[in-house]
């Protein structure tokens, strides 16, 4: 049986563990079809960021317990207590702001496994993964609209980044459920896979993508998020940097010598 590890965490309704090179980040809220809480919020920041710090965790993989959702938004039931002030929105906003910003600077790849429902924050933090593979029958939306409450600015570049404007513009303002046909269609995923085979697709995936060079996708992964800025904000020097570390890796050594040798490389991460 694979070693397996179950972080430690101040919530049970986030879990996070490593096995097999893979770290598990699960919202564990299903009676609420994983709606986000602050606690939840917190307990992702953690989980991130001892991913990043565990040399032994290549690919990351973001689901949801149980078989209704993903995540189906924030925990509304909280909002009156918890954002119905200026200082208590400041404050929701800070911890839920840096678990979205450790997830979208995290240095490795990141998949959002996707079953059910991903709705509202659920889209968000879906769309702050590198990948979205998706089960048939999800559903995707955006209830913005039937709030009333505005979303940042930041926010809808990600989507429209992803989809395009006007995609972008039909989910908020229909407001309505897309099935995951649609999401594949609009590029919102990037699979859609039978929901019996969801989880063998995704582990799959990670099989592959940790047996790669982890220095050469972090290079990839800061080159795509610097040339998707600005022309004049791209960090040119952060892009090149990241190449010249793979150059002067180890694991560039051993991936020319694996393929000299026709044998299977196994790189370290340095």
């Amino acid at each position: 049986m694979a070693d397996s590890i179950t972080l430690d965490l101040p919530t049970n309704k986030m879990i996070g563990r490593i096995e097999n090179g893979v770290g598990w980040m699960v919202f564990n809220n299903p009676e609420r079809r994983n709606a986000v809480s602050l606690e939840m919020w917190d307990g992702m920041s953690r989980i991130l960021k001892r991913f990043e710090e565990d040399e032994t965790v290549r690919v990351i993989v973001l689901t949801g317990a149980g078989e209704q959702a993903f995540v189906s938004g924030a925990d509304i039931s909280q909002f009156e207590k918890q954002r119905s002030t200026p200082e208590a929105i400041a404050a929701y906003d800070a911890v839920a702001g840096e678990a979205q910003r450790r997830l979208q600077s995290i240095g490795k790849p990141t998949i959002a496994m996707i079953r059910g429902y991903c709705i509202g924050g659920g889209m968000g933090i879906a769309i702050g993964c590198d990948m979205r593979i998706a089960a048939e029958g999800s559903k995707f939306g955006v209830p913005a609209t039937r709030l009333g409450l505005g979303y940042g600015a930041s926010g809808v570049k990600k989507l429209m980044d992803l989809v395009g404007p006007a995609f972008t513009k039909e989910i908020f303002y229909t407001a309505r459920h897309f099935s995951s046909a649609e999401a594949l269609a609009m590029g919102l995923v990037n699979r859609v896979v039978p929901a019996e085979g969801l989880e063998a697709d995704v582990a799959a995936y990670c099989a592959t993508i940790a047996d790669n060079a982890p220095l050469t996708m972090r290079a990839i992964k800061i080159a795509v998020e610097e040339m998707s800025r600005a022309s004049t904000e791209v960090d040119h020097a952060r892009c090149e940097a990241a190449v010249k570390a793979c150059f002067d890796s180890e694991d560039y050594i051993e991936g020319r010598r694996a393929f000299m040798e026709k044998r299977r490389p196994v790189f370290r991460g340095r």
